[in-house]
């Protein structure tokens, strides 16, 4: 994570409700991101939230809201290409698969932000993906063992060329993934099952596949009873 230019906060504005701070950060590649930090004094951890296509970071505020009250701090961020990021709102539509792939250095800037902004430690960073954004915080755990732990909504086995099975072998022990998915997905709940077998042994993993919940963040909203299991997977009792 050297090298990585990011910006401090800018033209940070709070809403009237007074919950969530809207910030821009600075890929390493120069791609301005828009994200909303959901703040939270002495927090038990840090979430970085990566919606799906073609989502934006809007549709984790009732997640980040209620993972803020059980005292995490969340950074949701537009995928460059999205929502109020460079190239956004509707970039992405155009983007090859090359430009979608490296996205994940806009994960990489959340991580870098939390690490140097707010404190964070990477061991208690947590990645909570959806479609793509499960696919891509996969990635970056895979890639990066000192972040520990990552809950995936529907991710797949190749999303615009990012190809899940190797990521989840190469998991390592200490760290821990929550997959979710629905039988009403397509393939999806299959592909899931084949990459939780793939994760080795020494890894904390679980699975839960529902008949009838749709695909990425439609799972929170059709099953409410998931953000209680997340929060049990991260340790919350």
């Amino acid at each position: 994570m050297s090298g990585l230019n990011f910006l401090m906060p800018q033209n940070t504005q709070t809403d009237v409700d007074n919950y969530m701070n809207k910030i821009f950060l600075s890929t390493k590649d120069d791609v301005k991101i828009a994200a909303d930090l959901y703040e939270v004094e002495n927090p038990a951890g840090w979430l970085v939230l990566v919606h799906m296509m073609p989502a934006t970071k809007e549709s984790w505020t009732e997640l980040a809201k209620n993972f803020q009250n059980a005292g995490y701090e969340n950074l949701a961020i537009d995928l460059r290409g999205h929502g109020e990021s460079d190239g956004g709102p509707d970039g992405y539509k155009s983007f090859a698969d090359s430009q979608h792939q490296k996205s994940i250095l806009d994960l990489e800037a959340a991580a870098n932000y939390l690490i140097k902004e707010r404190q964070a430690t990477s061991d208690k960073i947590i990645f909570i993906g959806a479609s793509i954004g499960a696919n891509l915080s996969l990635q970056y755990i895979s890639e990066h063992s000192e972040f520990k732990t990552a809950v995936l909504l529907s991710p797949g086995l190749n999303y615009r060329g990012i190809k899940t099975e190797s990521l989840a072998k190469n998991l390592r022990a200490g760290q821990k993934v929550f997959f979710v998915s629905s039988r009403d997905d397509g393939e999806n709940a299959e592909e899931n099952q084949k990459l939780y077998q793939s994760v080795p042994a020494g890894v904390e993993k679980e699975i839960k596949i529902y008949e009838a919940a749709g695909h990425g963040t439609t799972i929170l909203e059709n099953e409410q009873e998931l953000k209680n299991l997340i929060l049990e997977f991260l340790g919350v009792k």
